[in-house]
């Protein structure tokens, strides 16, 4: 009988919610399942790319949750302007004393 623990279960659900996450583990699954490598050299060829992909798709996602938190931080204190394009072309020089 295979019995999954709560960490099992609670990865699975991770991996459910994040299906780009899922496809880069199944990638380097899928590396070492290739018998077919037969050169060490290809195999971490393959290895590094892989984890590249899944670096940039890691900090892609965090990157998204952390602009969405601070939207919604923003949104909560009413005084506090969002971040964008100012509508002042600033202050004007003074003249010189001469």
């Amino acid at each position: 009988m295979n019995m999954l623990g709560p960490d099992d279960v609670k990865l699975l659900d991770f991996l459910k919610r994040h299906p780009e996450l899922r496809r880069r583990f199944e990638a380097l699954a899928d590396i070492i399942a290739d018998g077919d490598l037969a050169r060490a050299d290809e195999a971490e060829r393959r290895v590094i790319e892989e984890v590249r992909r899944l670096g940039g798709e890691v900090l892609h996602g965090w990157a998204e949750r952390r602009i969405e938190r601070t939207g919604e931080q923003t949104a909560e204190v009413p005084e506090t302007r969002r971040a964008g394009k100012k509508n002042s072309a600033g202050t004007p020089p003074s003249a010189r004393s001469r």
